[in-house]
């Protein structure tokens, strides 16, 4: 049986981004590895072959690779997907069978034979695969390129920021749909399961051609909003109940979301003492977002409204992150958090959430977590809020 084949199965179908988008990610790319004298890059993240050659990867345990140089691009991939690699991808494509152990470092030493200076990203690559990729290329060099891809990352081109628009307002739809569905006795799954099939659907007809994969909803009630990342559970919505609103639709490998707190027909008053704090500190973050501002400086202004309060240590991660080709499996562009730790200065194009969180435990009054998330484009005089869903005890007390 082959080791490597070929599969161009169908036709190359209509991406989402332009060719000229995407030649122009790969101009920037091959710049940087001038710069850097690489001769060859080896992506292995979900992240970067789907922002350098728009394909999502499932991986089920396979290693999936995409090779650039100055004169090829061309992703290394499972004999499973078939042709849907070639026809959704930009460039060529290569397939390793699984025939015999290893054949696809066997592909990655065919497309980078006699590369002295090769890139890979040692955030995602392990190290039993680059112990077997050096022993392929055993005479090449091998270099960490995730943070100078992150960087390119950051800066979000027009229709990148086209898209993500668009996915904030697929994501308002979906918050709608939650919304609709609140009711007594309701588990939280359905009403998850509501807001996810409406934003497929109107993900569908606003992009007819792509492929539909990864919109999800965490709808949280009660005790479980304590974790942003709570899974949906069977839990009924009852009266009084503390309720988080999680949409996040998913469009070409662009994730964004909506997240709002809300209540079922009633909030205490100390719940509506926290909730109004810590709608506070989001509108402050709204306004001091724009370029030149260092991330650890907004960080640092939002912490002091809540030490105000008294609830500093309540607060759960920081107050927002940037946008792009991530989901909540893959990707990250961590040089652009508004944490404590971050000294990156923003700059017009890049994409970042104001989300402030703050989570009482249960022995306390107001338990419960609070947390507002909306997406900012950063401009050239300030920014723009692309989320529209309303916030605050005024709209999102469900009766």
């Amino acid at each position: 049986m082959e080791q490597i084949i070929s599969i161009k199965n169908g036709k190359k179908q209509t991406a989402i981004f332009s060719v000229t988008e995407m030649e122009s990610r790969l101009t920037k790319l091959r710049s940087s590895m001038e710069k850097e004298n690489v001769d060859a890059v080896f992506f292995t993240s979900i992240h970067n072959i789907n922002y350098y050659n728009h394909f999502v990867y499932c991986s089920f345990g396979r290693p999936y690779g995409l090779v650039v140089t100055q004169d090829k691009i061309k992703s290394i991939t499972a004999n499973i997907d078939g042709g849907q690699p070639w026809r959704r991808g930009f460039g060529e494509n290569i397939i390793f069978t699984d025939w015999e152990r290893d054949n696809y470092f066997r592909a990655a030493k065919n497309e980078m034979n006699g590369s002295a200076r090769i890139g890979v990203e040692y955030d995602q690559i392990n190290l039993e695969n680059l112990n077997k990729l050096q022993s392929v290329l055993p005479d090449a060099q091998f270099i960490d390129i995730s943070k100078m891809t992150m960087r390119q990352r950051m800066i979000k081109s027009s229709e990148e920021i086209e898209l993500i628009r668009n996915g904030a307002q697929v994501g308002d739809i979906g918050g709608a749909a939650c919304v609709e569905a609140i009711a007594e006795g309701v588990p939280e799954h359905e009403i998850a399961l509501h807001s996810t099939q409406t934003m497929v659907r109107e993900i569908a007809e606003r992009y007819p051609e792509s492929d539909i994969m990864d919109t999800w909803t965490w709808f949280q009630s009660g005790i479980n909003t304590d974790g942003a990342h709570n899974p949906v559970s069977t839990r009924k919505i009852q009266k009084g109940d503390i309720l988080s609103l999680n949409c996040f639709p998913m469009i070409g490998g662009y994730y964004t979301a909506l997240e709002r707190t809300l209540f079922f027909d009633y909030a205490s008053e100390r719940h509506l003492e926290i909730w109004e704090i810590n709608i506070e500190v989001h509108r402050r973050g709204l306004e001091i977002v724009k370029p030149g501002v260092r991330c650890c400086d907004i960080a640092a202004e939002l912490n002091e409204i809540f030490r105000k309060h008294d609830l500093l240590k309540y607060r759960t991660f920081g107050y927002g992150h940037s946008f792009g080709t991530l989901s909540h499996y893959y990707g990250r562009e961590a040089g652009l958090e508004l944490r404590e730790d971050i000294e990156t200065v923003l700059e017009p194009n890049m994409v970042i959430s104001i989300e402030p969180m703050v989570m009482l435990p249960e022995s306390l009054p107001g338990a419960g977590g609070y947390r507002e998330h909306d997406i900012l484009v950063v401009t050239e005089g300030g920014s723009e809020n692309i989320t529209k869903f309303p916030f605050g005890p005024e709209h999102n007390i469900i009766s």
